[in-house]
């Protein structure tokens, strides 16, 4: 029986395999062996990177360069429309303004300082004649008041809050309530006989010439500002929309010839299309604008400007005649120095430098009258001064004479007054503001038509405009596909 070998050698053959011997490594003893690193993943590009590479492969084809031409051009054109209808509406609007809202706020503010001044001659009027009071004068200083409260609430309205006109108007409504108590105050007594009157009715005037009136003037000069500048905003062209314009008819015409070049043919239906509706604004643009330029020139030149001056002349006027029923009221108790020193009654010099400024703006005025109907007015107002001056030299010599009543009765008589006179003037002066107020009106509302559509329509030919040059441009497209 054979026994099992005893010994624990493993036979030749038998057993496990054998590792192959590794070189030593370097490094700590008994660490494991350090791993492999990863290969590095490429660098991730952004969507607007990738679409500028597109888009820079893409400009090396004719398709390519055609749609970013036809972008371009839509783009320049629609530009076009929109900086036109922004600066076409601007300006219209200021037009508007110039016709609808500064200029009555103007001639309202004339109204307020014409009223008060008016007033504050029916109240010297009224006082002259004393019980003779008439009612017609009575009627008219009440009337006056009545229209400078009106006006002045039409001014508040349409001022903004904390300006320098809201302050006026505010002044104004204060002081309007004072005069009149001191002006019934000086009726009363005068009625009574009593001297005190006099006085009454010196401080009533001197309130109004010295508080009243400059206020009233000073707002008179705010709404002229405020029209000068919305003349500024109206009148101008508008050289941005113009340039632009000119800018996308050049383009167009680029495009066009282009197409010309590369396929010889004469026309593209949609860029045709697309050049003449930017052709066709830029002309309404620049005719449109060129006439309602005229239009307002000629409505400040031969409108606001003769309805200043006349203004100016009315409030002389007024002034002047209040001048001479105070010289009467006063009777020399209010003096003024002239410069060689002589002393002269205040309100008989007043009078004389009123007289002089009239005589100074009916010159002007008629020489900014373009027409006979215009000038028509101002020759009358300008004989009747001319007689009411040498009306007022026979008053003057009468009071001074010591002859009061026949002083009187050549101020506020029935027959050979110097009251007809300043009543002719009134009148004159009355009539050429109404002609002047309806040339501008009719000059003013001339250049706001001319503008009238343009800002709509300049947009919508602007968008048909555009889409011309995207078909056009998409009808040659259509021959690489």
């Amino acid at each position: 029986m054979t026994q099992p070998p005893k010994s624990s050698t493993a036979p030749p053959g038998s057993g496990a395999p054998t590792m192959p011997a590794l070189p030593p490594q370097p490094g700590r003893p008994g660490a494991p062996a350090p791993r492999r690193a990863p290969d590095a993943a490429p660098a991730r590009r952004t969507a607007l990177a990738e679409g500028v590479d597109q888009l820079r492969a893409a400009a090396t084809t004719e398709p390519g360069r055609l749609r970013a031409i036809g972008a371009l051009l839509a783009l320049l054109v629609v530009a076009f429309g929109a900086v036109t209808a922004w600066q076409t509406d601007s300006r219209a609007s200021a037009a508007d303004d110039v016709l609808h809202h500064s200029q009555p706020l103007s001639s309202d503010a004339a109204d307020i300082y014409r009223s008060l001044a008016d007033a504050n001659t029916m109240a010297a009027t009224g006082y002259l004649a004393g019980l003779q009071e008439t009612q017609a004068t009575r009627d008219q200083y009440e009337l006056d008041i009545r229209t400078a409260a009106s006006k002045l609430v039409t001014a508040a309205a349409n001022t903004d809050p904390g300006s320098s006109s809201a302050g006026i108007i505010t002044d104004l409504n204060e002081l309007l309530p004072q005069y009149k108590g001191l002006v019934e105050s000086a009726r009363a007594n005068n009625r009574q006989g009593f001297p005190v009157g006099g006085a009454y009715l010196r401080a009533a005037n001197d309130t109004m010439q010295t508080k009243m009136l400059p206020k009233a003037q000073e707002l008179y000069k705010n709404e002229n500002a405020r029209l000068s500048t919305d003349y500024g905003n109206a009148t101008p062209y508008p050289w941005f929309a113009i340039a632009l314009g000119l800018v996308a008819l050049g383009g167009l015409a680029w495009a066009q010839r282009r197409n010309y070049q590369r396929t010889n043919r004469v026309l593209n239906h949609g860029l045709v299309a697309a050049s003449a509706t930017t052709a066709v604004v830029l002309l309404w643009v620049v005719v449109g604008h060129t006439v309602a330029r005229a239009g307002l020139n000629d409505s400040y030149d031969h409108g606001v400007k003769s309805l200043n001056v006349l203004h100016d002349a009315r409030i002389a006027s007024l002034k002047a005649r209040s001048d001479e029923n105070l010289t009467l009221v006063s009777r020399g108790a209010e003096t003024h120095e002239l410069a060689d020193g002589t002393v002269m009654d205040a309100y008989d010099w007043g009078y004389d430098q009123e007289i002089a400024t009239l005589g100074k703006g009916l010159k002007l005025a008629d020489s900014l009258a373009d027409d006979s109907a215009g000038r028509k007015p101002v020759a009358v107002a300008n004989s009747s001064m001319t007689v009411w001056i040498s009306r007022h030299k026979q008053v003057s010599s009468d009071n001074n004479a010591g002859d009061y009543q026949k002083a009187r009765d050549g101020v506020i008589g029935k027959d050979g007054a110097t009251a007809e006179c300043f009543q002719a003037v009134d009148a004159s002066l009355d009539q050429a503001l109404n002609h002047e107020t309806k040339e501008f009106q009719r000059s003013a509302g001339d250049g706001l038509d001319a503008m009238t559509g343009l800002t709509v329509g300049a947009a919508v030919l602007a968008v048909l405009g555009a889409a011309g040059a995207v078909l056009g441009i998409g009808r040659r497209l259509s021959e690489y596909r």
